[in-house]
């Protein structure tokens, strides 16, 4: 596909373009630890000499340190360092290890400080740097955050303690025993193929490098919809191996469990009739498997369980509590010091036509009355709003809810329902809203970060899980802006009072450079994104107004209600929005504290982005900004996709600034979110004029005037096709070829001022086939593309893949928009494209749009 291709391009500009990149071409494999050389030698000689590495062993995390250090003290610098074991001079070295160890060669450390487990000490004060860890793991984790500041060309003299907030700090990838990865964006898994571990753990070994640099100490490899047949023998070596490969940086391995996996048929393993929790069968049964995995994989971390939601097998099943059901693993695990994460997403489907009916109280109502009938090692895993990682939704009363219980919250990295990485968005602004909200718990100050770190309810454990969903794609995540959000969950995980726009400069600097423009463009892009998409894909905590019944992609409103499933909106022609109040709606507002319940009780002190979470109302009902519902609805949505066209310019503006790969990349991917946003905007706006009657007053919604609708082009071999939902179509309706072996032509004389435009194109790119499109005027051909997501920039081959949930269907989840810029046209040239199907692909198209350079449609 050619997206925003120059049009016209003469060689000497194409030579231009290639002599522009001088810069050395970077896939993303390293993310932040490229360890790029700096500018200015001359700050060399105020490094160490010498590495002093108090562990020799090559397994030992401080062994890793000491060779992290060489490597990154090496390419940064150009400076080798050799690293030496045991005692060694400490002058002029660096020297790194526990701060044990460096008591015993060294003697005590005057001020000694006070750490706690993973725990660091740094000073670069001196003819020393030391860099001494509470433990192994915590020494590496200093080692990193010295060559972190090295890398950033920051080499003031520093001296301080680092301590985490809590001690559980993992990621969850949702990996599949076949190599899939549910909802994941950037190709296959790392761990699993057919069936079993991979035999080459080399990618898995970079990934725990990754995540011991942001201090995360444990990954459950497998999708939370597990499958008993990881309990193999073969599967559980394999999971040895895996934690071989991650040990070295203090990464320990978890797993995901089958509730019901004593009765499934698991080769190699005793096979029950029964999996209730009581029975004293399968009881020995997961003594029995725990003991395997333990002997294999002596410091496993532990396993999570996600029970009786969405279909999956749990305690309930045999009328036993969710408590019985975590406290089977939880002393099953105990003799091991392994911790059971147990999952609160628990619901069952609704009755949308009961009033009161609510999936966001599911959570309070299963767990609240079970609250202190968890055994110590269980951790309860609450996503972080009620529903399912929206754009925006209120906090989980349920921080508050079970203070005698050990809590963390999940965070979902993997941006399911924003965008799956093709979307820019910059998550750690949303983590903050809630992690910052204060749940006034007994009328005093609970904010969520103290509670999942145990320290406002005084609990032992807690912390976070993030869904990460690392691929086999050189980016990890299939997008190299997404490698922010992972970098910034690792540093809240650490300190959830850290600063997410010095997270995210930190991030910049480390992984495209110094250049100061470099870092305030993706620092502002970043930091607009989340709010340009809530804008776009649903704002006034109406949730994202995806299709939730399908891929989580693309624009649906329409699927929100009219199931069980919960999400609903409960839209009709006059009023919008769920009634969750105690007096008149579901009574989740009272779920809150009494000072936090009252707030949303009240319509004139819930929050505008709230609005419609919380409260049933009107079209016509005013907001405190003086707008109505319906015309915020329109006015957002235009502005979030606004928003997103200016992030294509101004990742233009980085061009030679960073390598010519990663800017190609990021730019595709950029453009392709400039044009989907608009095909949400439209979807949204129609769908809701369509619903309420009620104008735009912009006059904007519908009206289109630089359109030229397909349908109403002169069309040969193509036929009109009514798209579903019908707001993924502009005007409702698309044309596909007549048939999947002959191509369609569609042409139209143009009745535009003569000039420069920019000739849009929406149409469909669905799974299974990669139709070929050709625009001509007066038959000279000005834009050719496949449409299988594929770009050409200048005159270099770039093909790049999107990695979404594709779609086989004509619907908002393939609709696709392409540009190409400067195109000139005279008054009553004949515009024709012709579209040939491939496969079940029959070159839909949607319309064409010429814009005046500058102009949104």
């Amino acid at each position: 596909m050619r997206l925003r291709a120059r049009i016209e391009e003469d060689e000497p500009a194409k030579r231009t373009l290639r002599s522009t990149f001088r810069l050395h071409a970077e896939s993303g494999l390293a993310a932040w630890l490229r360890y790029a050389p700096l500018p200015g030698a001359e700050h060399r000689a105020s490094l160490p000499s010498h590495i002093v590495a108090l562990n020799s062993t090559t397994s030992s995390p401080v062994y890793i340190a000491g060779q992290e250090l060489e490597k990154g003290i090496e390419g940064i610098f150009g400076k080798q360092c050799k690293v030496h074991h045991g005692h060694y001079g400490a002058a002029g070295s660096v020297v790194v290890g526990t701060l044990d160890e460096y008591t015993k060669a060294y003697g005590n450390l005057t001020g000694a400080p006070d750490l706690t487990e993973d725990g660091f000490w740094l000073s670069t004060k001196g003819s020393t740097v030391q860099i001494l860890g509470q433990n192994e793991r915590g020494a590496l984790y200093g080692a990193f955050e010295y060559l972190s500041m090295l890398a950033q060309g920051n080499l003031t003299q520093v001296a301080y303690a680092s301590n985490p907030s809590a001690p559980i700090r993992w990621t969850n990838e949702w990996n599949n025993l076949d190599g899939s990865i549910e909802r994941g964006f950037a190709g296959n898994s790392i761990f699993f193929a057919d069936g079993v571990i991979v035999s080459n753990l080399t990618r898995a070994a970079e990934y725990a490098r990754l995540l011991a640099s942001i201090r995360i100490n444990a990954v459950v490899v497998n999708n939370v919809n597990a499958n008993a047949s990881l309990l193999t023998p073969q599967n559980i070596d394999g999971l040895g191996r895996i934690a071989d490969a991650m040990r070295p940086y203090g990464v320990q391995v978890g797993i995901s469990l089958l509730f019901s996996s004593p009765s499934s048929a698991v080769q190699g393993q005793t096979n029950l009739t029964t999996f209730d929790p009581l029975d004293e069968s399968v009881i020995a049964w997961w003594t029995n498997v725990t003991e395997q995995i333990y002997e294999r994989v002596p410091d496993m971390a532990g396993y999570l369980v996600k029970a009786n939601s969405e279909g999956q097998p749990g305690p309930i099943t045999y009328n036993r509590t969710l408590s019985q059901g975590a406290n089977l693993f939880a002393k099953a695990l105990q003799p091991y010091g392994g911790i059971v994460m147990f999952r609160a997403f628990v619901y069952n489907q609704l009755n949308e036509s009961d009033w009161r009916a609510d999936r966001a109280n599911a959570a309070v109502d299963f767990f609240q009355p079970l609250d202190g009938e968890f055994d110590a090692n269980v951790v309860i895993q609450i996503k972080y709003g009620p529903i399912d990682f929206q754009v925006r939704e209120p906090t989980s009363p349920l921080f508050a809810d079970i203070p005698k219980s050990n809590t963390a919250i999940e965070l979902q990295i993997s941006p399911e329902y924003l965008g799956q990485n093709c979307h820019f968005v910059y998550l750690p602004p949303l983590w903050k809203t809630v992690l910052d909200f204060d749940l006034r718990a007994d009328n005093t100050t609970s904010l969520v970060k103290d509670i999942i770190s145990g320290r406002r309810f005084n609990r032992s454990l807690g912390g976070s899980a993030g869904v990460v969903n690392v691929g086999t794609n050189d980016t990890w995540l299939g997008s190299h802006l997404a490698m922010s959000n992972l970098y910034a969950y690792g540093r809240l995980a650490w300190n959830p009072s850290d600063d997410p726009t010095m997270m995210l400069q930190d991030w910049v600097r480390l992984t495209f450079g110094l250049d100061s423009s470099v870092i305030d463009t993706i620092t502002q892009m970043s930091l607009e994104s989340w709010p340009a998409y809530e804008n776009y894909s649903g704002n006034l905590g109406i949730q994202t107004l995806i299709d939730i019944l399908y891929t989580h992609f693309g624009p649906n409103p329409q699927s929100q209600d009219g199931n069980g499933w919960g999400q609903w909106t409960r839209a009709d022609g006059e009023t919008i929005g769920m009634d969750r109040t105690m007096s008149n709606g579901t009574g989740f507002s009272g779920q809150y504290p009494s000072e936090v319940a009252s707030m949303f009780e009240n319509i004139a002190t819930t929050p505008d982005n709230l609005l419609l979470w919380f409260h049933h109302v009107n079209y016509t009902h005013v907001l405190k900004s003086g707008a109505t519902v319906i015309q915020d609805f329109y006015d957002q949505h235009f502005a979030g996709a606004d928003t997103a066209q200016t992030f294509v310019s101004m990742w233009e503006s980085l061009q030679g600034k960073i390598d010519e790969e990663r800017w190609n990349d990021q730019l595709f991917r950029q453009v392709f979110q400039a044009g989907h946003s608009i095909v949400w905007r439209d979807a949204i706006t129609n769908f809701y004029h369509n619903l309420s009657g009620i104008p735009d007053e912009a006059n904007r919604v519908g009206n289109h005037p630089n359109r030229l609708e397909a349908e109403s082009m002169t069309l040969d071999g193509y036929k009109l096709y009514a798209v579903s939902p019908y707001e993924a179509a502009s005007n409702y309706t698309a044309i596909v070829t007549s048939s999947n072996t002959t191509s369609g032509t569609a042409t139209t004389t143009l009745d535009f001022d003569s000039g420069r435009y920019d000739l849009a194109v929406n149409y469909y790119d669905m799974y299974g086939g990669a139709s070929h499109f050709v625009v001509s005027l007066n038959n000279h051909t000005v834009a050719e593309w496949t449409s299988n997501l594929r770009q050409y920039i200048g005159s270099i081959a770039a093909p790049r893949v999107l990695g979404h949930t594709p779609s086989i269907y004509i619907d908002g989840h393939s609709a696709t928009r392409i540009t190409f810029a400067n195109v000139t046209i005279t008054k009553g040239d004949m515009l024709k494209i012709v579209g040939t199907p491939d496969g079940n692909e029959p070159a839909p198209l949607d319309y064409v749009v010429l814009l005046p350079p500058g102009v949104v449609d």
